[in-house]
């Protein structure tokens, strides 16, 4: 059996825009001249500035962040150094001093006011750590801690102009503002309910003075008991110094009389109700405040005080 021929694919070579690939190179290498000279220029210009560092675009970038934040500090360590100078100057020489170090007395005293702040502010010390810009920080000092508190939550208050960061300052002194009238009316709304119910407010009295009605009843009705009893002994003697004189000169001694024995009985039967109401009540005191009851008497017997 005869094979088949196969048929032949013929690749055609892509057609190069030879004026396109020169156009590309000639601007590769243009740009690459650019490079090449910027680098040289920034070269030159590192050596005109004393600078001796990397001048690779990310560790400038790096660097800068660094310095930025060095600028705030340089501000802080600049003023505590003021102040302790003009601690120790006498006076009228201060100013001399720092005009000779290149400062104005207004930028002396900012500084210095700044240190001292930065020093006792908790807020403050916190933002000098994130913001970068030195005039921006300088403008934060003018204010109090309650608008500053706000601005530490803020993401990229260390990328704030001057001009941004006075913008938000006064959006917090605005809500700081708000939040203070409206704690002050809240103030005012509990006052004036205070004052309201001044006079229905219940009394809290000490627990000595409150139990004290308590140990004047139990006194007053003891005594009264005391006094009721000592009748009841009373009368007994006086029925019986009573009936003797009606036997007077009868020696065989006659029976008492049925309503004399009836008033004896009237007062035997009163004596046991209140022997019986005593019994009572002892059982209750026991059984509601037996240990309590021990514990006191324990502790007279000991202090001689009841308390």
């Amino acid at each position: 059996m005869a094979r088949t021929k196969t048929a032949l694919t013929v690749v055609e070579e892509p057609q190069v825009n030879e004026a396109a690939l020169k156009r590309a190179e000639s601007a590769s290498m243009e740009l690459g001249h650019l490079v090449e000279e910027a680098g040289e220029r920034a070269a030159l210009m590192a050596k005109e500035l004393g600078y001796e560092g990397s001048l690779e675009v990310g560790a400038l970038e790096d660097g800068i962040r660094f310095y930025q934040r060095r600028t705030v500090e340089a501000i802080l360590e600049t003023g505590k150094r003021l102040a302790l100078l003009k601690e120790q100057t006498p006076h009228g020489e201060f100013t001399k001093r720092v005009e000779l170090l290149g400062f104005s007395g207004p930028t002396a005293r900012r500084f210095i006011h700044a240190a001292a702040k930065t020093a006792k502010s908790l807020s403050l010390s916190d933002l000098s750590t994130k913001v970068k810009n030195a005039s921006a920080f300088l403008e934060l000092v003018t204010h109090d801690d309650d608008v500053l508190e706000s601005l530490g939550d803020l993401d990229d208050i260390d990328r704030m102009s001057a001009t941004q960061l006075r913008e938000a300052l006064r959006q917090s002194e605005k809500d700081s503002q708000f939040n203070a009238e409206k704690r002050q009316k809240a103030e005012q709304r509990a006052d004036a309910l205070e004052k309201k119910l001044g006079g229905k407010r219940p009394v809290v009295v000490p627990l000595d003075e409150r139990i004290t009605p308590f140990q004047l009843e139990i006194t007053e009705r003891q005594s009264l008991l005391e006094k009721a009893l000592t009748a009841h002994l009373e009368s007994a003697t006086a029925l019986e110094t009573w009936w003797m004189a009606e036997l007077e000169g009868d020696q065989d001694g006659a029976e008492m009389p049925q309503s004399v024995k009836l008033v004896l009985l009237t007062l035997d039967d009163a004596v046991n109700r209140t022997a019986s109401l005593v019994g009572a009540l002892q059982n209750e005191l026991e059984t509601r405040f037996g240990a309590d009851i021990s514990a006191a008497r324990q502790y007279f017997m000991s202090t001689g005080e009841r308390g």
